[in-house]
């Protein structure tokens, strides 16, 4: 039997099933390999999906032949939250990490923010301009990596 990530000591795994010790429930589990992110990819994900980012998707350029490793793509739904997305996403990076972007762009606009990190850039949209400029199949010869909204 291999444990799950979710709750380690109550939560056992067997065939496509999860049985937990503490509620004796049993759910189908949804088999999703998600490659290992680095740690600073995944916590700007989750910055950005505590701001209640949309469509959250990764591309991993790291074979597709990009100029960085990874693209953080997420869309807001008005300009005030695109820009409290890419503040959580730039100040959480900081707190943790101590990292901070060496190109901060579209702020003023709140269109598109590209918050450049050198190994990744995070891209916050509005709708529109996500559809646009359609990132993702500029790159689809990248990996994609997608993360379902959160309700």
């Amino acid at each position: 039997m291999a444990k799950t990530n979710a709750s380690p000591a109550t939560t056992r795994r067997t065939g496509t099933t999860t049985t937990s010790k503490a509620s004796k429930a049993v759910r189908p589990r949804a088999r999703t390999a998600t490659p290992k992110l680095p740690k600073a990819v995944s916590i700007a994900i989750q910055a950005a999906r505590d701001r209640k980012a949309s469509d959250v998707v990764v591309l991993d350029l790291r074979k597709a032949g990009g100029f960085t490793d990874f693209f953080v793509i997420c869309t807001g739904n008005n300009p005030r939250q695109i820009v409290a997305i890419a503040d959580a996403v730039r100040e959480t990076l900081k707190k943790e990490l101590g990292e901070r972007p060496a190109l901060s762009e579209g702020v003023d606009r709140s269109e598109w923010v590209l918050l450049d990190y050198f190994n990744f850039v995070v891209h916050v949209f509005s709708r529109e301009c996500r559809s646009f400029y359609a990132l993702e199949r500029l790159w689809g010869n990248a990996q994609r990596i997608e993360f379902p909204n959160e309700d």
